[in-house]
């Protein structure tokens, strides 16, 4: 997955100023304001690429970075 895609499903998925997003964005609270904001990524995410991403691992994402090298190793 590139991070052009990933980028795409948070922009569809919550509410995050474009210039927010970036490897180096913090999941919390740059770009999800909230658990609610982090549970509905979470589920897009895996609507979109079929990666299972749990809600007790998505808190641990420090940086959308992370959380695109998770996506990657599992087959994003």
């Amino acid at each position: 997955m590139t991070f052009e895609s990933l980028k795409e499903i948070i922009l569809e998925t919550v509410s995050c100023g474009e210039e927010k997003i970036a490897p180096d964005a913090k999941l919390v609270p740059e770009i999800c304001a909230d658990s609610l904001d982090t549970v509905e990524l979470a589920m897009a995410l895996e609507g979109k690429t079929g990666v299972n991403v749990p809600d007790d691992l998505m808190a641990t994402f420090r940086t959308l970075g992370d959380l695109h090298a998770y996506l990657n190793e599992h087959g994003a």
